[in-house]
């Protein structure tokens, strides 16, 4: 599945995240911003777009209702942060943390989550369509009564994740590995997997397998 990418400019002046108070309204765009401590803050409603963002720490911070758009993060940290109500479009995660963070209610769109720590990141009653996890550490992530369409995990540790009413079709989990899921068979309905895959899920649901 090919992604979107981020439409950023190829120059872009630098900035600091603490720019955004400058505004009538919380927002930042067509900038580079690097080495930002901004944890522990409460600012809602911000837009962010056309800007890469690198090394930048933003735990704890309270950013309900952000808007991301084209806009590219590197080693970024959003550790139980708040981003609840967001919406994310043509935006990629490199090497990001999100443990504990609060995705719910978001709607995001042709996102990449690279080499990024997703565990224990909430993402319930969520829409997510042309999205990918690749490389990801996701265990016991919350997927709780979401919408995924094109929604892929390549190589990811999903152990223990919840997938509990939230349909799996046309999703791709083949690649990625995991002991356990909370999820129904309802749900798995459609969902790639791998032969391996095949054989813990049945085991999962109380099949006895005889060779």
């Amino acid at each position: 599945m090919k992604l979107d990418p981020p439409k950023i400019r190829r120059e872009l002046p630098e900035s600091k995240f603490e720019d955004i108070f400058h505004e009538d309204y919380p927002e930042l765009d067509n900038c580079l911003i690097s080495d930002t401590d901004f944890e522990n803050e409460e600012l809602h409603r911000v837009n962010l777009s056309g800007m890469i963002l690198k090394n930048c720490r933003f735990n704890g911070t309270d950013f309900t209702s952000i808007s991301m758009t084209d806009v590219q993060f590197e080693n970024c940290d959003f550790s139980n942060a708040n981003l609840s109500k967001s919406s994310i479009h043509r935006v990629t995660f490199n090497n990001c943390k999100f443990t504990g963070t609060d995705l719910t209610d978001s709607r995001l769109g042709n996102v990449l989550f690279e080499e990024s720590i997703l565990n224990l990141s909430a993402f319930g009653s969520s829409k997510l369509e042309k999205v990918k996890f690749e490389y990801c550490a996701m265990e016991s992530a919350d997927f709780y009564e979401c919408v995924l369409k094109k929604v892929e995990y390549n190589k990811c540790n999903l152990n223990s994740s919840n997938f509990e009413r939230t349909p799996l079709k046309t999703v791709d989990i083949s690649t990625s590995t995991f002991e356990s899921l909370i999820l129904s068979l309802e749900d798995l309905k459609g969902c790639k997997v791998s032969t391996q895959q095949a054989i813990q899920f049945a085991v999962l649901l109380g099949v006895v397998i005889v060779d």
